[in-house]
């Protein structure tokens, strides 16, 4: 069994660390994505370039690398693997070993991952991002809500299996927006759609 967790970890941290909005950037003719915008490689930043099928595209796999991650694991070795797999995706992706651990802040892979454990986190979690981005226009400020209320909705609503895990991811996120706070307390987070 530790075996098995090893593995797993090992593969959700391989799938977690492909900077997808890296690679699809240069591959769209943008360069490199890390000297523009805040320098982070998720989706926000790639649509800082001006693309939107880009920027929707690295949100697609961002995502979905933490979806994959869990159910391939759970597939080869069982449930009980959820927890290794689903650590090892958000490892990866927020501490890439490829990018000298600077990877994104975690927003669209949580969401990969409660497809996997909670889908009706997941659904919770997008529909609370995308309310408070419609009604704020920024983006950091949507995704630390959105990642609070996974674990709120998974306490709350779920089997509480995932509590645990997902109230640590939660803090994992909220401390890669250390600096997003800043800028929101000091009123100069910029917002989407305006100079």
């Amino acid at each position: 069994m530790t075996q098995e967790l090893l593995f797993a970890l090992a593969l959700g941290y391989l799938f977690g660390s492909i900077p997808f909005g890296l690679v699809i950037a240069r591959l769209g003719g943008k360069g490199d994505i890390r000297d523009i915008g805040s320098g982070n490689i998720g989706a926000t930043n790639v649509l800082r370039t001006g693309s939107k099928p880009l920027a929707a595209l690295t949100l697609v796999l961002d995502c979905l690398k933490g979806t994959a991650a869990i159910l391939l694991a759970r597939a080869l070795w069982g449930e009980s693997t959820d927890y290794a797999s689903a650590g090892g995706a958000m490892l990866g992706h927020l501490y890439p070993v490829w990018l000298a651990f600077k990877g994104g802040k975690g927003v669209a892979t949580l969401l990969g991952v409660l497809i996997a454990i909670f889908p009706l986190g997941a659904a919770i979690y997008a529909a609370v991002w995308l309310t408070l981005f419609l009604a704020t226009r920024i983006s950091s400020a949507a995704g630390i809500v959105a990642a609070l209320s996974a674990p709120v909705s998974e306490f709350l609503l779920g089997s509480r299996e995932y509590f645990p895990l997902l109230l640590g991811f939660a803090a994992l996120v909220l401390w890669k927006h250390r600096a997003n706070f800043a800028r929101l307390r000091a009123g100069t987070e910029p917002k989407f759609g305006k100079g």
